[in-house]
């Protein structure tokens, strides 16, 4: 599923050392992520962040991307 359209939720894991993370969407959807795909570019970011993103396929599946602390 790709969305053109940004959704909303939350950071619920991130391990800086691997730089692979997790967000879960307002509606309880879990979208996996990595470090290179947060916009501000600091390739860090808190597990409980609020945040928004879109989605894409990548590789093998749909991944979170452009992901925006709020």
């Amino acid at each position: 599923m790709t969305s053109s359209s940004r959704l909303t939720g939350s950071v619920t894991q991130f391990d800086s050392r691997r730089g692979l993370g997790e967000i879960t969407d307002d509606s309880g959807q879990v979208w996996p992520f990595h470090c290179a795909v947060i916009a501000d570019g600091s390739r860090m970011i808190s597990v409980g962040q609020s945040v928004s993103f879109t989605t894409a396929f990548h590789v093998v599946r749909d991944e979170a991307f452009d992901i925006q602390p709020q």
